[in-house]
């Protein structure tokens, strides 16, 4: 299959979802080093951080498919319902669920002594997103969609 091939299919759909997802956990990647002039090669598996990749992937799959199908089209609204439904789980759950983590981290740092191995292990703190962290994202993804669009058009045509 030619890649002009993927241009206004399911597939171009899944590539930008996908594709996006991974851009921008480069992005966070190199935003780390940036910011905080540490290399942490965890961030390319983890969550949490600027931008929020999952924003990113939702808001890219839900403007692709406002492309090929319409804005005005049923599965453009549910594709955009589900994005809304991500992140908003990844600001509001997922981000309440890491403070609750570093809340519980300190608590088991007083009663273990510094011990944490034998209470289980530290639980992860960095699970959500800020809303900003969101928005980001979000942007990140309606963008890179129309620029893999026009990038397939170009090549199509």
């Amino acid at each position: 299959m030619q890649l002009s091939q993927f241009y206004n299919t399911g597939y171009e759909v899944i590539f930008v979802a996908f594709s996006g997802i991974v851009v921008a956990q480069i992005i966070k990647f190199f935003f780390h080093l940036i910011v905080k002039r540490q290399v942490d090669l965890r961030l390319f598996t983890t969550t949490g951080g600027m931008p929020s990749s999952h924003a990113a992937g939702v808001m890219g799959l839900s403007t692709a498919v406002g492309l090929i199908k319409g804005f005005d089209s049923i599965v453009f609204a549910i594709a955009l319902g589900y994005a809304f439904i991500v992140m908003y789980d990844a600001a509001g759950v997922r981000r309440a669920a890491g403070k609750q983590a570093a809340c519980l981290n300190r608590i088991i740092m007083d009663i273990y002594k510094q011990d944490l191995q034998e209470a289980g292990g530290k639980l992860k703190e960095l699970l959500g997103h800020t809303p900003l962290q969101v928005f980001i994202g979000a942007l990140f993804g309606v963008f890179y969609a129309f620029y893999i669009h026009n990038c397939l058009a170009a090549i199509a045509s």
